[in-house]
């Protein structure tokens, strides 16, 4: 998928937005998700949660012009919501202050200038159902990013006074079952400020979670480790930003970028209009790579090499039968060795014999070392036992830190 939040922010533009659709078409994204900015009042984080009206300042024809031209694209259409919060500054809080989930005569502390709607109340999850129907119904929405930028401070029930979280989150698993039986087909992504809700309950009602808002590849090869302990790749959405992070600073290479983002459910959020052909044919390659191997790393056994290199991650996908793998390495900083030692595979069936090789389409090994690449990448490739990768493993390049390389395995 491509979302559009690093693309544009809150700049919304229809013309803008109909070229970066016609773009991600052409590399081949599946999924074009338009977020926050596209409702009503909505030019800043200050103002518009709770208003969910397309702003006809930004949308005069509302959202059809750019939708329609994605599905003629042949991508599917979803859309950024936060159903749950809203800003003093709209026309929701204007009518309703009593909705808040909040103590009697005062707010909680704000965060990101917003508060949160109490969802225990009835009146307030049908006006909730009403919007969110009404904006699935018409613009045939086929996926929602679930959003939910701040924490249940002073969580309480109004005039009554009762602690207010558990009532808050069974009122939002009502929405939620609500909305999957009213709209069977719909995918919903719990977002909510970078993986802040990832429970059992929230896992049951969607199809995918954001692993965190850093798109600092570094950091999030970190974080998409630890996560999938508890969680399959397929369910964490893990997307190429731009060369700058946001969150960091941190420039990185397009080519760690791509190859962090394929161990996850692959997406991308960066404003591709612009853009080289060089860059838009590494995505093309990543992305037909993507869909290649989706099979294997949605559907496999994911494995997590224990390695002596506190500067090294490497984890691996082994397919059902063992008969195909592919494992990543990871150079996060500077290692201590002047030459990584040999990196194991395990997880494989250690009677099957292994075509290992180098899958260029996340980039070549880069490296300032004058130590050669290993013989077996120089000549496309070596065959081993899976008993022998796992107890012996593989001699792998020098890297800069920041780079990374991924192997292929299939049953020799």
């Amino acid at each position: 998928m491509l979302n559009t939040w690093e693309a544009v922010y809150f700049d919304h533009d229809v013309d803008t937005l109909r070229e970066l659709a016609s773009v991600a078409a052409s590399v081949g994204v599946e999924r074009f998700v338009l977020d926050d900015g596209w409702f009503l009042g909505r030019r800043h984080e200050r103002a518009g949660l709770g208003d969910w009206h397309v702003d006809p300042g930004k949308y005069p024809d509302g959202l059809r012009p750019v939708f329609d031209h994605v599905r003629e694209l042949g991508m599917e259409v979803g859309l950024w919501v936060e159903p749950e919060m809203v800003n003093p500054d709209s026309d929701l809080y204007r009518a309703h202050p009593d909705w808040v989930l909040a103590a009697e005569g005062r707010l909680p502390l704000p965060w990101r200038h917003q508060h949160v709607l109490d969802l225990s109340r009835p009146e307030v999850a049908d006006h909730l159902f009403e919007r969110l129907t009404a904006l699935v119904t018409e613009y045939r929405i086929d996926y929602l990013k679930w959003d939910h930028n701040r924490d249940l401070l002073e969580a309480v029930h109004g005039p009554t006074g009762r602690a207010g979280v558990h009532g808050q989150t069974l009122g939002v698993y009502r929405l939620l079952d609500r909305l999957r039986e009213r709209h069977p087909r719909l995918e919903i992504e719990s977002c909510s400020s970078g993986g802040a809700r990832v429970d059992l309950g929230v896992l049951e009602r969607t199809d995918r979670v954001w692993a965190s808002d850093t798109n600092d590849p570094v950091e999030r090869q970190v974080i998409q480790r630890w996560t999938e302990v508890l969680l399959p790749p397929e369910l964490v959405g893990s997307h190429v930003g731009g060369p700058t992070s946001h969150t960091t600073g941190r420039v990185t290479d397009l080519r760690f970028r791509l190859l962090t983002s394929l161990g996850a459910h692959a997406g991308i959020e960066w404003n591709l209009v612009g853009r080289d052909e060089a860059e838009l044919d590494a995505i093309r390659a990543w992305a037909a790579l993507y869909r290649e191997l989706r099979g294997l790393l949605h559907g496999g056994r994911v494995v997590h090499v224990d390695h002596p290199d506190p500067e090294a991650l490497v984890r691996g996908v082994v397919a059902p039968d063992s008969r195909e793998a592919v494992f990543s390495y990871a150079r996060l900083g500077t290692s201590t060795g002047a030459v990584p030692g040999r990196v194991r595979l395990p997880g494989l069936d250690p009677d099957h014999r292994y075509l290992v090789r180098l899958r260029t389409e996340v980039g070549e090994p880069t490296s300032g070392s004058a130590v050669a690449l290993p013989r077996w990448i120089e000549e496309g490739g070596v065959v081993f036992t899976g008993r022998a990768l796992d107890a012996v493993g593989l001699q792998l390049p020098v890297l800069h830190p920041a780079h990374g390389l991924l192997l292929h395995l299939r049953a020799a």
